[in-house]
């Protein structure tokens, strides 16, 4: 399968990296990038072929990969138009939906869009996809094989969902990075050291998650489970609640999932 990344930034390096080790050639990959730094970086890291603009490619194989800003994906995808051919297109920019992706492909309707997050650069990240009608089994198949490179892959059905993937999954990681700043501020007010603090914090947070992912219970099973009436945890929890943490978590999920929507309305205006 020839593929073709439109971006070289840290996405595309993760994709690149997760797909050789998982049988990909790196004579089959080009990527396109202004940049020079970014492309000798990718070149000496993985021996893939890189260009300069969209205007020195032939033809963009049989996947194109969009891996630039959404607020540049317009202007990117010009030189593209014409050059598509049968190519399965990869959306990874956040916002922008369907339907705008087609019309910025000049009615191009072989397209997968996808919300993968950070963690994805260590190969832990996890992927929302969705694609357009026109799209088959073998062509889901091919871009779940790309996305899965980085991490777990979840298909959504309605493309409406996608805001909500992008507030859980994509903006999840800075939940998550907040409550472990949080642990560990805790932490050096009560006399630990910042890299005790860092350390209790962090393995605290991958054992709870470790021990969720392997248990067929609720989350709110375990966490009674963990809770002793009258303890030391009932007392966190009840304080907690007080303060509104889970309605806060919550209420944040849903403004970042109106936000998205408000923002793809912009983008798609464009």
């Amino acid at each position: 399968m020839k593929i073709t990344f439109l971006g070289g930034g840290n996405m595309a390096n993760a994709l690149i990296g997760g797909m050789l080790k998982r049988g990909f050639a790196a004579a089959d990959i080009t990527v396109i990038d202004p940049g020079s730094e970014a492309r000798e970086r990718l070149q000496q890291a993985y021996a893939v072929r890189c260009i300069d603009s969209a205007a020195a490619l032939d033809e963009a194989g049989d996947l194109l990969l969009l891996a630039v800003k959404p607020q540049q994906m317009r202007e990117a995808c010009v030189p593209l138009i014409g050059k598509l051919g049968q190519a399965l297109v990869v959306s990874i920019a956040a916002g922008l939906d369907l339907t705008t992706l087609s019309r910025f492909l000049g009615g191009h309707r072989r397209i997968v869009r996808c919300m993968p997050n950070t963690p994805a650069l260590i190969g832990a990240g996890i992927t929302g996809l969705c694609a357009l009608p026109e799209v088959d089994e073998a062509g889901r198949a091919a871009a779940d094989r790309v996305l899965a490179a980085v991490g777990s892959t979840v298909w959504i059905d309605d493309e409406a969902r996608m805001d909500g993937v992008t507030a859980l999954s994509g903006s999840g990681p800075a939940y998550v990075f907040l409550f472990i700043e949080a642990l560990q501020q805790a932490a050096a007010d009560l006399g630990f050291t910042a890299e005790q603090g860092r350390q209790l914090a962090i393995e605290t947070v991958q054992g709870a998650a470790a021990l969720a992912a392997q248990s067929s219970e609720p989350a709110a099973v375990l966490r009674e489970r963990v809770t002793s009436k009258g303890g030391t945890t009932e007392a966190a929890l009840r304080t907690m609640s007080e303060a509104g943490v889970k309605a806060g978590i919550i209420a944040g999920v849903k403004a970042a999932e109106a936000r998205g929507r408000e923002l793809g309305k912009l983008l798609g205006a464009a």
